[in-house]
């Protein structure tokens, strides 16, 4: 059972030939007796706005266990509409900045001080949901700590070059303070890393960086995704969708540049810093929604021709939602998009859509003329039951088992 130790004199092996003094002390008063672990789960922010796949891990979680949950800032405790409203909440002093309800990510250089702060020396078991600073948190010896890395920062590794071309503060005298303080957070990202006992990963293209930029191995658990709120539907209209955050590195106008060219009708839902650029390129067969209710989302994934999808993502929740709904995607072949989307001309008959190779248009239209050749030979019902590897179900399972495999604490003196 999650959150009970059992501690049986005569049946636990020392660490060594000399008992230390808090085993000792387990052993005695402990005998036959069954208690509690305390869990406190720690995760970057929680926001109305924050509304991705990470927040829905950190869901999960607490539907797995019972934890008192902690973030650097927190505005969900409050929301009437939220699933923690009116839960106590710990948070940093970053809670009382000036506009932090809109994210703290513009406190950058003191998110790593912030996350230190968290008293968190009342637990037994520290779990984490990180994707920038949340496993940094201090520990004790004698305390495990578990993180559900959801990837390393990628403004502070990979994506550092990407960053700093299309900020405004990546130019100029700003831009070297922004370099300095990017190599900063990366040698303070490394050292937090051993303060983590285990690291799980939302898969193995995320698992293959944590050993890149931290030399730790990690267990693979595919986050949950609500396949739930996705319609399956067979039959299919006559256009293709993206659905996106219209940011630099979901490489937006790249499809929007090869559908110009391949003249089929795209619809595009989302928003962001590159709606003007996109607007500007798009040719009348490309529709643009701007951002949209998740039910319209739900709506248009379900009934479009495919799925189209060009970023290189840790996981890529959107595939495996376009999935649920019975639609192949079409996405670039690196990251998780090889982990979820069976390629056609590799799995054949059980193929749920097309992989391109290359970043770049021309690939991508190779891709989409192949798909409206061999439309007919992917079945909706294949997508499903791919997207069915990844229900929330699925996740529970895999993360109480590590949990309760992992989490006897240390006991050191």
């Amino acid at each position: 059972m999650i959150g009970y130790v059992s501690v049986i004199l005569g049946k636990r092996k020392p660490e060594s030939k000399l008992l230390n003094c808090r085993s000792l002390t387990a052993i005695i008063t402990a005998e036959i007796i069954d208690y509690p672990m305390k869990y406190a789960l720690v995760h970057e922010w929680l926001t109305p706005k924050a509304t991705g796949g990470s927040e829905l891990v950190v869901r999960e979680i607490l539907q797995c266990l019972e934890a008192d949950l902690y973030a650097l800032i927190d505005f969900e405790s409050t929301n009437p509409d939220s699933y923690l409203y009116g839960r106590s909440i710990g948070t940093t002093f970053l809670q009382n900045f000036p506009k932090a309800r809109n994210g703290v990510q513009k406190y950058l250089p003191f998110l790593p001080l912030a996350i230190e702060q968290l008293n968190l020396e009342d637990y037994d078991v520290i779990l984490s949901s990180s994707h920038c600073v949340a496993k940094g948190v201090l520990i004790r010896p004698d305390q495990v700590h578990i993180c559900y890395c959801h990837t390393p920062m990628r403004y502070a590794w990979d994506l550092t070059f990407d960053y700093l071309a299309n900020s405004k503060l990546g130019r100029g005298l700003p831009g070297i303070f922004t370099r300095y303080l990017l190599h900063g957070l990366r040698q303070w990202d490394v050292i937090s890393a051993n303060r983590v006992d285990y690291f799980l990963a939302n898969s193995h293209h995320t698992a293959r960086r944590i050993w890149r930029c931290y030399r730790r191995e990690a267990k693979v658990i595919y986050p949950p995704v609500q396949i739930e709120r996705f319609p399956y539907q067979e039959k299919k209209e006559d256009f293709y969708l993206v659905v996106s955050r219209l940011v630099s590195y979901k490489k937006v106008p790249l499809i929007v540049e090869a559908f110009n060219q391949l003249g089929l009708p795209l619809v595009v839902i989302g928003d962001g810093p590159q709606m003007a650029l996109i607007r500007q390129l798009a040719k009348d067969n490309i529709q643009i929604l701007g951002a949209v209710s998740d039910q319209m989302v739900a709506e248009y994934m379900s009934k479009a021709k495919a799925f189209i999808y060009a970023a290189c993502e840790d996981f890529g929740i959107a595939l495996v939602e376009a999935q649920a709904c019975g639609t192949p995607v079409i996405g670039f072949a690196a990251g998780g998009a090889l982990e979820t989307v069976r390629d056609l001309r590799e799995n054949s008959p059980q193929g749920t859509g097309l992989l391109f190779g290359e970043q770049n248009p021309q690939s991508l239209q190779e891709a989409v003329k192949y798909f409206v050749d061999h439309a007919d030979k992917i079945d909706p019902e294949d997508c499903r039951q791919q997207a069915n590897r990844f229900t929330p179900e699925v996740f529970r399972n895999a993360y109480s088992l590590f949990i309760e495999e992992h989490s006897i604490s240390k006991n050191y003196c």
